[in-house]
């Protein structure tokens, strides 16, 4: 699969980033195409409540829709994310699209509090996983934050994931991006899967998008400058970690089960 990366910083004008991502799709000849997180916009005042109420749309509006007509007119998959107003609340979403048609859509489930941030007094939490097929590879999705917690991507993986895509809006801080490379080499070598984070940069985050091998190697690191890349991964590169480091196959689920619920009284 060819996957093509695109690490830029996102303006506040909900219309000129959706015009650079369309043209981007176009530009670059990828199997899927990946895009960061908050990808409607960063408002002068960050993402707040405000900004992000004023620019969410159903998932049927002009933002998702003319990304999803893209994608077929091309024939190609794309990840990329969406302030989306539905019955349950304004979530931060991501959607994996082909070929025209959402094929997974997943909510954000742990939400960015910390670091002096409140994520949850803008959005509501998703609480359900997202896996598509595109091709060769079951396509588990992420968003940001959610590094920070195995256990999702661990879900994913059982769940048949042999690529789990991030994109993220890493905001930048006291090393914040040494994190970012533990994290992102930790959740893919430890379930032995690809994973993509695909990073805004520019004043507020830090870029350094990455794609990781099951093996943990990181096949590149975008830095800090606006860039799209396209890099080549191989299903079969998955199978062979799996059999060289099966731990997949000796998880101790029973002791987990019971140790979890020891912790917590159940």
């Amino acid at each position: 699969m060819r996957v093509a990366l695109h690490q830029f910083s996102v303006k506040a004008g909900k219309e000129e980033n959706l015009k650079r991502t369309l043209s981007l799709i176009e530009s670059f000849d990828a199997d899927l195409h990946v895009f960061p997180e908050y990808l409607m916009g960063v408002g002068e005042r960050g993402v707040t409540r405000d900004y992000v109420h004023a620019n969410a749309e159903p998932l049927d509006g002009p933002f998702n829709s003319r990304i999803l007509e893209k994608s077929r007119e091309l024939g190609v998959a794309v990840v990329f994310t969406s302030f989306t107003r539905e019955e349950g609340g304004t979530y931060n979403a991501a959607i994996l699209a082909e070929q025209g048609v959402i094929r997974s859509i997943y909510r954000k489930i742990h939400l960015f509090d910390a670091f002096g941030y409140r994520e949850s007094e803008v959005f509501s939490h998703g609480s359900s996983l997202a896996l598509a097929q595109v091709g060769q590879f079951t396509i588990g999705l992420a968003v940001c934050f959610d590094l920070r917690f195995p256990e999702l991507f661990r879900a994913l993986a059982l769940k048949g994931a042999n690529l789990i895509v991030v994109p993220s809006a890493w905001y930048r801080g006291a090393y914040k991006v040494e994190q970012w490379w533990t994290l992102t080499a930790s959740r893919a070598h430890e379930n032995t899967l690809f994973l993509v984070a695909v990073n805004q940069t520019g004043e507020l985050f830090t870029g350094h998008s990455t794609v990781v091998s099951p093996m943990g190697h990181r096949l590149l690191d975008l830095g800090e400058e606006e860039k799209s890349i396209i890099v080549d991964i191989d299903p079969s590169e998955v199978e062979e970690a799996r059999e060289r480091v099966p731990v997949l196959r000796l998880l101790r689920r029973d002791l987990y089960v019971e140790w979890y619920s020891n912790l917590t009284g159940g």
